[in-house]
């Protein structure tokens, strides 16, 4: 079957997970730039979580654009790799709301570690139903940031419980990593034109 249904579904869930983020954010009380020093938390969790989910919204988008075709196998794993990404809002709203705490901090990484489990998984997926030569098995190569990404995390699950601000520094490290757009795909595909 075609992919266009699915590029739409995940396209329009990740726009209401972002909506849902920003409708988090309180109106500061008071009319001086002081009012916003009680939101700082709120606003940098939900700054991470908004370059979190461009980044995924990105990066599936050029996943897709060398995927010809989805099966059921697929779409389950796309809903899998959403079902994730729909836990971001609460988990960032929890991290602010308590100042980057240990649990919050642990569990925000929990919910990322798994996003990339799942970002994985549906990867694989695309390259088993298109074979080892398909486009994006070239273009994603050995995948060496997909790799150390959930090990990065794993450590700042764990990190949480003893230090709070190396954890988030670890989930900003992450981010910067795959900060600047994944340009294997694109590389690939203006090779062969």
């Amino acid at each position: 079957m075609g992919k266009a249904r699915l590029e739409a579904f995940s396209d329009g869930v990740i726009a209401i997970i972002i909506t849902i983020m920003v409708l988090e954010l309180k109106v500061p009380h008071g009319d001086d730039l002081h009012a916003l020093t009680p939101l700082l938390p709120a606003f940098l969790s939900y700054l991470l979580s908004f370059v979190y989910l461009g980044i995924y919204w990105n990066n599936h988008h050029h996943m897709l654009h060398v995927t010809t075709q989805v099966d059921g196998a697929i779409l389950w794993a796309n809903l899998h790799l959403l079902f994730w990404l729909s836990l971001v809002p609460i988990t960032t709203g929890w991290m602010g709301e308590n100042h980057f705490a240990a649990a919050p901090s642990a569990v925000y990484g929990m919910v990322m570690l798994m996003a990339a489990i799942a970002y994985y998984v549906l990867q694989r997926l695309i390259i088993a139903a298109q074979g080892p030569e398909s486009p994006l098995q070239r273009a994603i190569g050995g995948d060496a940031k997909g790799k150390v990404s959930p090990l990065i995390y794993l450590v700042a699950v764990v990190v949480a419980y003893r230090s709070p601000l190396v954890s988030q520094a670890l989930y900003a490290l992450v981010a910067l990593i795959w900060l600047v757009p994944d340009r294997r795909i694109e590389r690939m595909l203006s090779e062969h034109r």
